[in-house]
């Protein structure tokens, strides 16, 4: 996330919580896509992590990304932290370890959305080279220490290192060492919202072994096709992970509303600095927890919408929903993950389809399949069916889903193209962490050095 909200319209009620959500709904002409992706950056003449300081460094990034796109600079303490695009939406971000993030603007099409990553990157690589830096897409940092990982002058992640170790094993980890591909989809309502969350919920998994690529840990293989889905089963569980109430039928913005209010909180911001609050819930603090302890303790809008930035199950409800199950990976990955949530999830027809199909998916079942994807991927099974199998039928749905959109690139081509890379990869039951631990074994002589240059922007 580029930039913390400063919005301060006073709430009182969880009526206007749920209305905040509800808000949100856009008629289907109105429907965008927001493509995120984060990617580890390196300096190519030893593999080595790029400080936050320096010449040669992550802040020396992104002042010059600001200098060749003229977006605004996001401070934080006196710091560079991200840029905002000027018009049409779109920042730039870092992650905890310095992973180099491109929230992308809301778009139409899968063809922009590719675009807009080709650029991107483009312009990253101008700025970079010159610095001797570039750019890792893979899920999980292969090589690194947490020690040897730097850390971000950003004062929401400070709070959140101190907090991590006391809520799981793996917190630490999701935020210095992992790499995400996600997507940001728009509802039309209430029910169009449960739907699409119901779905979500019960296929993220899929997607966690479809773009499986983070199966090394500090130089060696981890035990892991995606490291990052383990990390994810034992990060803060209290506002990570599957939601029941999502997966069952009858979800509605309340039901958010009600989990959300009982987790602890991160941070208030107040006249620019941030506030620990990681000791009283969103439910405490409505109820004047923090009265006497801040001067301007009354919550507002903008501390409602920082606290729903701070909660991570699988798929994040916001005005919008996130995707989030995905590793890192290629140029390739980074239009096949909105491609496939796109072709479910914005064609009716693709939408009861899937529905369909996963009608007899219950909490218990998801949550088993979520426990054994992280080592198992395409081979784990759910309801008796092989992922592999199941992944081919999903695909065909999202297929269907793009065509039905019928939106054409100046070739003539629809947006099924965007879904190439899962197609090979349903075709050989081989994930791109397969492939990497094949050639560790292989050409690469048990040595992950050779990752930098293979999956490399």
């Amino acid at each position: 996330m580029a930039r913390d909200t400063t919005d301060d319209t006073p709430i009182s009620t969880t009526s206007e919580l749920a209305a905040y959500l509800a808000s949100g709904a856009k008629s289907e002409t109105q429907f965008r896509l927001g493509t995120e992706h984060e990617k580890f950056a390196f300096f190519m003449a030893d593999n080595s992590p790029v400080p936050y300081f320096g010449e040669a460094s992550i802040s020396a990034l992104l002042n010059g990304m600001q200098a060749r796109l003229g977006w605004e600079p996001i401070m934080d303490a006196g710091h560079i932290i991200g840029l905002a695009a000027t018009s049409g939406g779109g920042a730039i971000s870092l992650e905890p370890g310095g992973q180099f993030e491109l929230s992308g603007a809301p778009l139409e099409t899968l063809h922009q959305t590719a675009d807009e990553t080709v650029e991107h990157l483009e312009v990253l690589r101008t700025v970079a080279e010159p610095l001797g830096i570039r750019f890792l897409g893979i899920g999980g940092s292969p090589k690194w220490t947490l020690a040897e990982t730097p850390r971000m002058p950003k004062s929401r992640y400070d709070i959140m290192t101190r907090y991590m170790p006391k809520v799981g094993r793996h917190g630490l980890d999701m935020m210095y060492r992992t790499c995400t591909i996600q997507v940001n989809l728009d509802f039309s309502s209430e029910a169009d919202m449960a739907k699409k969350m119901q779905v979500g919920m019960k296929l993220q998994s899929l997607a966690t072994a479809l773009f499986a690529s983070s199966p090394f840990t500090e130089g060696k293989p981890n035990g892991y096709l995606s490291w990052r889905g383990e990390i994810w089963r034992d990060t803060d569980n209290q506002r990570a992970g599957l939601l029941r109430f999502a997966v069952e039928d009858g979800f509605t913005f309340e039901h958010y509303v009600e989990w959300a209010l009982d987790v602890p909180m991160y941070f208030i911001v107040r006249d620019n600095t941030y506030h620990d609050c990681t000791h009283v819930t969103f439910r405490q603090f409505m109820n004047g927890a923090l009265k006497g302890e801040v001067a301007e303790w009354q919550p507002t809008l903008g501390d409602w919408t920082n606290h729903l930035s701070t909660l991570f199950p699988d798929v994040r409800l916001k005005r919008f929903l996130e995707m989030r199950g995905a590793d890192g990976g290629p140029l390739s990955h980074i239009s096949a993950l909105p491609a496939f949530w796109v072709g479910l999830l914005y064609d009716g027809a693709a939408l009861e389809a899937a529905r369909e199909l996963t009608k007899g998916w219950d909490f218990e079942a998801v949550a088993a399949l979520r426990e054994a994807v992280p080592t198992q991927g395409l081979t784990a099974v759910i309801n008796g069916r092989p992922l592999h199998a199941v992944a081919a039928d999903v695909l065909d749905i999202a297929r269907a889903g793009l065509k039905a959109r019928g939106r054409l690139d100046a070739q003539g081509r629809d947006e099924t193209i965007h879904l190439a890379p899962l197609d090979e990869i349903v075709a050989t039951k081989t994930s791109l962490a397969d492939s990497l631990l094949a050639s560790y074994e292989g050409d690469w002589n048990r040595s992950v050095d050779p990752v930098f240059k293979t999956c490399q922007y």
